[in-house]
């Protein structure tokens, strides 16, 4: 009798197994891209940034910066300040990603002309300081803006990855679709394609190398390649620092004018 007791219970172990098995691999596209977009950052992120800059026959232009982030849960604010070389040193970036769906209000300030333009909705497709990511792509895409379909399963670089369509429910969006695959241990893009109105593939991202800093995991190293202009831009991370305490009042205009 106990030894069938034994058996019963092995027996209600492995069908539960199974069925949480069963349930994991029944996540959806939208359930797959919404742990991405809530994944763990911490409440502030300090960084600074190498942005490089290569075009097609190989010549390089180098430009650094200075980033923070802060999360209140309801809005992520992040801006970025340019520090050389000389000809962008003094421009800043501002973004602020709403979690209820908003669209991201975004700012540039421009030295030459002393003045914060605010980037419209029409203007967020253009290229940012001549690298190959757009405004938009700078924000931060709320999951509910597009309709997301699980592709298949797949390994790259021995990483196994969750594969999601994304179509903008918005038909005037610059990109008719993307695809990413998504690491299925920690939730994080490994890789995205970019297509563009015509669904012609126009842009690869590439996620190069993470770290794991004070308990958060950090994309430190991003490649862009922009496979119709021939064109790519590296972004690297480095000196990261999470939650050190940044206030509320570096995320402001007058911070975007008056520089780190």
């Amino acid at each position: 009798m106990k030894n069938l007791k034994i058996k019963s219970v092995l027996v209600i172990l492995i069908m539960t197994g199974s069925i949480f098995n069963i349930n994991a691999q029944k996540l959806t596209g939208k359930q797959i891209i919404e742990k991405v977009y809530n994944r763990p950052s911490g409440d502030d992120q300090s960084s600074n940034l190498t942005m490089t800059l290569i075009n097609a026959q190989g010549k390089q232009r180098v430009r650094k910066l200075k980033q923070y982030l802060k999360d209140n849960g309801t809005v992520e604010k992040k801006i970025m300040f340019f520090t050389a070389p000389a000809d962008v040193k003094g421009t800043s970036f501002m973004n602020w990603s709403y979690s209820n769906g908003k669209s991201d209000d975004q700012w540039i300030y421009l030295p030459a002309l002393k003045k914060i333009k605010r980037i419209s909705s029409d203007s967020k497709g253009d290229y940012f300081m001549g690298s190959d990511f757009t405004y938009d792509d700078l924000g931060d895409r709320h999951p509910s803006e597009d309709t997301h379909k699980l592709l298949r399963e797949e390994t790259v670089n021995g990483v196994k990855c969750y594969v999601v369509q994304s179509i903008p429910k918005d038909e005037d969006y610059m990109y008719s679709k993307t695809i990413t695959w998504i690491n299925k241990a920690n939730f994080i893009g490994v890789k995205k394609e970019f297509y563009d109105e015509d669904g012609d593939l126009l842009k690869i991202m590439h996620v190069n190398s993470s770290q794991k800093i004070s308990g958060i995991t950090v994309v430190t190293k991003i490649t862009m390649v922009n496979k119709q202009k021939n064109h790519k831009t590296i972004i690297s991370l480095s000196n990261v620092k999470i939650n050190s305490g940044i206030p509320d009042s570096k995320f402001t205009e007058r911070m975007m004018m008056r520089g780190i």
